[in-house]
């Protein structure tokens, strides 16, 4: 087997080892960016809700004082 300059000898079970790590980083990286943009969403979503919540109840409090 020959190497190119600067490439250090290493075994192919080294080498799929090494692969097999990178496959790890990247699925964990994957993973680890789908749940904070799935969380981000939620909060979104909470907050949306929560914003139309207080809306209509200042609207149903408006109207209360309307009545009277």
């Amino acid at each position: 087997m020959v190497f190119a300059p600067g490439e250090k000898p290493g075994t192919e079970q080294d080498e799929v080892k090494l692969q097999n790590a990178s496959k790890q980083i990247v699925q964990t990286a994957i993973l680890r960016a789908v749940q904070q943009v799935s969380q981000e969403s939620q909060q979104k979503e909470k907050r949306r809700n929560s914003s139309t919540s207080l809306q209509l109840e200042r609207g149903k409090l408006a109207k209360k004082h309307e009545k009277k």
